[in-house]
């Protein structure tokens, strides 16, 4: 199969009207002047405001975007996997749709995941979020790194490049979005790291109480660290044909 891209764009949408258009005109700006050849896969995770209408005003708009639509909302994790399963490139990015993150860096990040990464995260050392966000993010890290012996300063920044097959083939369930470095870890990727700019919210609200998601991500962490205990691997020494 001959890929038609050389990068695939994942965006989910949930109640987000007010930042598309301008979201869109952000990753054209970064992108176009660069040799990368890319498409913006936005998905709907069922929206009650007009985010449909416009995601369709946007693909009038530019060839490069698609979209899909769910019936209803179903949750970030499976409006990632749903992009990942729509992807065209052999690389996939994701980001969210808040503008907090960045286009402008996903070309370092492309090159730096072209130097022989299966993976790259952002790190976003300056957050610009309520204080309270910061400080539950940090915990969150800490715990989450000391049950997974990892040592990833950001898991939960959404700005990533990704090998698509290699995200394909992770476990999916609620929350997994949460953990991707580990489970793409499980699956032998290379990791890496960099800082990335983050913004504050602009328009629209979050999605997501503080204490919602540390309840959410506790109940996962136990899950992924229960994967961890039981993931196997192996290397073929030889076979016949």
């Amino acid at each position: 199969m001959t890929l038609k891209y050389d990068l695939s764009i994942v965006v989910p949408v949930y109640n987000e009207q007010d930042n598309l258009r301008k979201l869109m005109q952000e990753i054209a700006a970064a992108l176009d002047p660069q040799p990368i050849n890319y498409e913006v896969v936005f998905v709907d995770d069922g929206s009650t405001d007009n985010s449909l209408a416009v995601l369709k005003e946007l693909a009038a708009a530019y060839s490069r975007l698609r979209y899909i639509s769910f019936e209803q909302n179903r949750g970030q994790s499976a409006a990632f996997c749903a992009g990942f399963d729509e992807a065209q490139a052999d690389r996939v990015a994701t980001m969210d749709a808040d503008l907090q993150n960045d286009p402008a860096d996903l070309p370092a990040m492309y090159t730096l995941y072209e130097q022989g990464h299966d993976m790259v995260i952002g790190w976003r050392a300056k957050r610009r979020d309520v204080w309270i966000k910061r400080i539950a993010s940090k915990i969150a890290n800490a715990i989450r790194n000391r049950l997974t012996r990892e040592s990833v300063r950001d898991t939960g920044c959404s700005l990533k490049i990704m090998d698509t097959s290699m995200v394909r083939s992770i476990p999916r369930f609620n929350g997994m979005h949460r953990f991707l470095p580990t489970l793409m870890k499980m699956q032998g990727a290379s990791v890496a790291e960099t800082k990335v700019n983050h913004r504050p919210r602009l328009e629209g609200v979050s999605k997501y109480g503080t204490w919602d998601r540390a309840v959410a991500g506790a109940y996962d962490l136990f899950g992924v660290r229960w994967l961890q205990s039981r993931h196997f691997s192996y290397k073929i020494r030889e076979k016949n044909k």
